[in-house]
């Protein structure tokens, strides 16, 4: 169905696609995996026209294409969903899938007609969306199949899916998974982007793998394994399980007690208890959206508290400003790196500094120390493998692994004696997530405290020395990682 052609595309002298040549077949589902910054979103985002190639060509169903923007691919039957869903929460379902599509005249606007149709195509394929429903009152999996609801309303053929399950549970993962089935069924073509090489082999019919802006191999996935696509990805041999001792915890670095935090619609955190020992890494498993965001920056100081108490190292802590908390020694990898862990548009000598700037050996008498930010700049891009490996760069123009490397490197390299850490590998790709599980493992074989919120299951259970279930901003049970299910967790993550 799709082809492109020895596609070229270059973002100044980056090379972001060089001579990339992909074919998809009709009716079939076909994964595209590699390292952040292989050339993968960008080559699907050309046929969605996003960007525009420099040389090369598209061909859809036998005959060559222009796409320009998004409206000429959504013309030829070409949908994408993207990682970040592009909806607006206070308005309904109906409202956001008809957006940009509507019916009848902006005048007299077929809202009716229009919500027919979205009920008999969530019918068809058993999505159980309601089109009267605001989207800022469903969950994060009724978002993603509202999302897909509004490819097929625009009479998407094609659909292209960057990391469609990098926010459901298993649950909804498997129930996603059984409606890309029923969409195949009925014809439809679909690309997925992924990370997550286990959900390749589960749902794909073929596979292409890039590495460095090229294609390295285009795979029947029924004849390969994850150990094949992790070396093809890497260009080595890779990890794929976490190895770690038993933890050998000491005293109580973090108490938490009773803690309630306000969010958007209510209590986020209701009434939360819970305590991490030095030496070991402490778990939080929870569909997102149940407390998770608020309770990591109400402990960073970003967030203000409504009750409870929070000690560190048996101080009362609670109330105090996110610089007081980094002096004292806690660290924070935010799960947004965008919004809360970076400035896009500064150097990443400048990023390295971020919230020590003011501090000795990086600042005396009022004036930053060059030759100090240099040093320490150095120091996270050799250590923590930031590429390219150029200070003088803008964070912007690194992939999102190689951000999340650098602000990683930028806590660690402070010794934080606790480290709250949320999404640690979101959007990383399996050579950067074998990294960064090696040095959280590290970090609390030096005796640190580390608090972790992952929605990626396999991460936390395999990470954690204790599993904590969150739900609607409260604990709802501890679980043992080692023994325990991925269903049992679900469950209680779901209330069931």
């Amino acid at each position: 169905m799709l082809e492109v052609k020895n596609i070229r595309k270059t973002f100044g002298d980056t090379v972001a696609n060089d001579d990339v040549s992909i074919a998809v077949r009709a009716g079939t589902i076909h994964a595209i995996v590699g390292e952040n910054g292989a050339g993968k979103s960008t080559i699907m985002r050309i046929v969605y026209g996003f960007y525009s190639a420099d040389s090369g060509e598209i061909v859809l169903d036998g005959r060559p294409v222009s796409i320009n923007n998004p409206q000429d691919a959504i013309k030829l039957g070409i949908g994408m969903v993207h990682q970040h869903f592009m909806l607006v929460d206070t308005m309904t379902v109906a409202e956001n899938i008809i957006l940009g599509a509507e019916t009848g005249s902006a005048a007299n606007l077929d809202l009716e007609k229009a919500k027919k149709e979205i009920v008999q195509l969530s019918e068809e394929l058993k999505l159980g969306v309601d089109p009267e429903a605001l989207i800022e009152d469903l969950s994060v999996g009724a978002q993603q199949r509202v999302e897909l609801l509004k490819a097929l309303f625009r009479d998407a053929k094609l659909l292209i899916l960057d990391e469609p399950t990098a926010v459901l549970s298993p649950q909804e993962v498997e129930e996603f998974f059984g409606i890309l089935r029923k969409m195949k069924a009925q014809g439809k073509t679909i690309v997925i982007i992924t990370h997550k090489l286990e959900e390749v082999l589960a749902i794909s019919d073929e596979v292409t793998v890039m590495r460095d802006g090229r294609t390295v191999g285009n795979l029947q996935t029924a004849e390969t394994n994850t150990a094949e696509l992790a070396r093809m990805i890497v260009g080595r041999d890779v990890l794929l399980r976490v190895e770690k001792t038993d933890a050998e915890p000491d005293g109580a670095v973090l108490s938490v007690e009773d803690l309630k935090v306000e969010g958007g619609h209510g209590m986020a955190v209701d009434g939360l208890s819970l305590v991490v020992r030095a030496g070991e890494i402490v778990g939080i498993a929870g569909i997102e959206g149940n407390g998770q965001t608020e309770l990591i920056e109400a402990l960073a100081g970003l967030r203000a508290t409504s009750g409870g108490s929070i000690l560190f190292e048996g101080e009362d802590v609670t109330g105090y400003s996110a610089r007081k908390l980094k002096e004292l020694g806690i660290g924070h990898i935010p799960e947004d790196r965008h919004k809360r862990g970076l400035l896009l548009d500064f150097e990443l000598t400048e990023n390295s500094i971020l919230g020590i700037h003011y501090r000795e050996p990086v600042s005396a008498g009022g004036f930053i120390k060059k030759e100090v930010v240099s040093a320490r700049t150095r120091e996270i891009i050799n250590d923590f493998d930031v590429r390219p490996p150029r200070p003088e760069l803008t964070a912007r123009s690194l992939s999102g692994g190689n951000q999340q490397k650098l602000i990683i490197g930028r806590e660690f390299v402070l010794e934080p004696k606790l480290l709250l850490v949320s999404q640690p590998t979101r959007g990383v790709d399996i050579g950067a997530i074998e990294f960064i599980h090696r040095k959280l493992i590290e970090l609390r074989d030096r005796g640190a405290a580390v608090l972790l919120v992952s929605a990626e299951l396999e991460e936390v259970t395999a990470l954690a020395d204790r599993l904590l279930v969150i739900r609607k901003g409260r604990i709802v049970g501890e679980v043992d990682p080692r023994s325990t299910t991925f269903e049992r967790i679900g469950l209680l993550m779901t209330g069931g």
